[in-house]
C-alpha cells in the first residue's frame, strides 16, 4: 500500500478520512492555532484591502482579483508543498500528513451539524429553526417542519461537494497542495 508517492498519498488520504470522521474539528487545536481555511481568509482580506479598489475601472479590477486569485493560491501551494517536502522523507510522514490533509475535509462538521437540526426538529420546530440558521444563509424563521429539513439537506449535498468530494479529489490530483489550493 505504501509502495512509492503514490501509495503514500494513498494512505494518507484515508488516514486524512478517518481522522476527520473520527475527530472533526477540534475545538481545543483550533483555539489555538488558525484553521487553514479561516488562515486563508485573513490573507485573501488582506489582499483584498491593498489590491482591490472599487473605484479603479472594471478591467483593472479584474486584473486585480486574478492577481488575488494567483497570489493565494500559490501561497496555499507553496504551504503544502513545503510541508510535503519536509515529511516525505519521514518514515512516517504519511501519517502526520493525513492528519494535516483531515483539516480540509468537513465530512463529520457537516454529518454534526445536520445531525443538530434532525435533533432540533425532534425537539421543537424553534430548536430545529435555530440549528438550521447555523448552516444556512436563509432566514429560518418562515420555514415549517419540511422546509427546515429540506434546507438542512440542500446545505448537506452543497457543503458535501466543497467540505468533501472537492477536497478529496484535489487530494487525489495533487495531493495536499492541492487540498490546500
Amino acid at each position: 500500500m505504501l509502495r512509492g508517492p503514490a501509495g503514500r498519498l494513498r494512505a494518507a488520504l484515508w488516514v486524512a478520512r478517518v481522522v476527520d470522521a473520527l475527530v472533526g474539528e477540534p475545538t481545543w487545536l483550533y483555539r489555538r492555532l488558525p484553521h487553514p481555511v479561516v488562515a486563508l481568509g485573513a490573507l485573501i482580506t488582506w489582499l483584498e484591502a491593498r489590491l482591490l479598489d472599487p473605484g479603479t475601472p472594471r478591467p483593472a479590477q479584474r486584473r486585480a482579483g486574478v492577481l488575488l486569485l494567483l497570489l493565494v493560491a500559490a501561497v496555499a501551494a507553496g504551504a503544502g508543498l513545503a510541508l510535503t517536502a519536509l515529511l516525505r522523507p519521514l518514515p512516517a510522514g504519511w501519517i502526520i500528513e493525513g492528519a494535516l490533509m483531515s483539516a480540509c475535509l468537513a465530512q463529520r462538521s457537516l454529518l454534526d451539524h445536520v445531525r443538530a437540526v434532525a435533533q432540533g426538529l425532534r425537539a421543537s420546530l424553534a430548536d430545529g429553526r435555530r440549528a438550521v440558521a447555523r448552516i444556512v444563509g436563509r432566514d429560518p424563521e418562515r420555514l415549517d417542519a419540511p422546509g427546515v429539513a429540506r434546507a438542512a439537506i440542500e446545505s448537506l449535498a452543497e457543503n458535501l461537494s466543497d467540505g468533501v468530494v472537492a477536497p478529496l479529489f484535489w487530494g487525489v490530483v495533487a495531493g495536499l497542495p492541492g487540498m490546500l489550493v
